[in-house]
């Protein structure tokens, strides 16, 4: 059965215990330094930070854009006063009517609820299949969003898994959010996405980009 991702997703509480450390365990130490993604657009570059607090989707995230798998995708739909979205692999071909479809068969991430973070401006969070499909909310293991909406989107709090910041290129996302575009909210021409990671101190990215931990 092919993905549809008119909606975006969350994962649910009752699978977000998966995450958590046993009971009586030490929690780890935060390390002092943090990776910097960097999406690499036409349109200028955004910069993100992802949470420890969401190991599952933080990891999976890192890896694909480490190994490349992002590159050459695209923000495939895009909704002012709303969100950008992305990362589906199925974006890179040349058949535009299936983008957000996503491969048959893609594992899923469990959902990392519990860590509480908002879907404020600029906030990362993980695509997924509508409730009646996928009642637990799991997430997509690809396809992410972006919110671009200066008040946030907070009626999607507690619903999506929201696992990453951006830190720089919030007028980037306004650019993508305003471009024209079809019915099906896709681009009239493509927004091809190039990732990379930084390890920096923390001290370095709260300097450079004024975020705090």
């Amino acid at each position: 059965m092919q993905w549809k991702f008119r909606w975006l997703a969350v994962v649910a509480l009752g699978l977000a215990a998966l995450s958590e450390p046993a009971l009586g365990a030490k929690k780890p130490r935060p390390g002092k330094k943090d990776e910097v993604v960097t999406i690499s657009t036409s349109l200028g570059d955004i910069q993100l930070i992802l949470f420890s607090d969401t190991p599952l989707h933080r990891a999976n995230f890192l890896k694909k854009a480490r190994d490349g798998y992002y590159n050459g995708t695209t923000f495939h739909r895009v909704v002012p006063n709303f969100m950008v979205q992305g990362g589906d692999p199925y974006s890179k071909d040349a058949d535009p009517t299936n983008d957000g479809q996503g491969p048959s068969g893609e594992p899923t991430i469990p959902a990392e609820l519990s860590a509480g973070h908002r879907h404020d401006y600029g906030a990362v969070a993980a695509a997924r299949q509508a409730d009646f499909v996928n009642p637990s909310r799991a997430s997509n293991a690809s396809q992410f969003y972006i919110v671009e909406k200066h008040q946030g989107t907070h009626f999607l709090d507690g619903q999506y898994t929201v696992f990453g910041q951006v830190i720089k290129g919030q007028d980037v996302i306004d650019k993508i959010a305003a471009l024209p575009r079809d019915a099906r909210d896709r681009p009239l021409t493509d927004v091809k996405m190039t990732m990379t990671v930084e390890k920096l101190k923390k001290k370095k990215i709260a300097a450079r980009f004024g975020y705090t931990y």
